[in-house]
């Protein structure tokens, strides 16, 4: 097991996940997120069944930073219930989680 981390954060759009990115990369809380447009979300919302087009956030960071990125998430996203999930990487080509971790910063920093 590695200390990186992958997110997924779905956004309404290409626009906003472009903005969240660029925060998260200013505080450098991630590394890289990629915003991947043309989803179809299908899900359960308030008792009703929805599908909406969203675009996906793939967002690569430390386990130690999961905690920052989700409340800079949840304090910028449009919307009330955002989704933020965290995969474990349990290996990776060692140069690129090396990388990762030299562009982000440590939460006691």
């Amino acid at each position: 097991m590695t200390d990186v981390r992958v997110l997924l954060c779905t956004v309404p759009s290409p626009e906003v996940g472009k903005t969240l990115a660029r925060g998260l990369l200013t505080d450098r809380l991630c590394a890289c997120v990629n915003v991947v447009p043309g989803l179809t979300s299908m899900y359960r919302w308030e008792g009703k069944l929805v599908e909406d087009r969203e675009a996906l956030m793939v967002i690569k960071t430390r386990g130690a930073l999961i905690d920052d990125v989700t409340r800079h998430i949840t304090e910028n996203h449009p919307y009330t219930v955002p989704e933020v999930i965290a995969l474990d990487v349990s290996a990776g080509h060692a140069s690129y989680l090396d990388w990762v971790r030299a562009e982000t910063v440590s939460p006691s920093s």
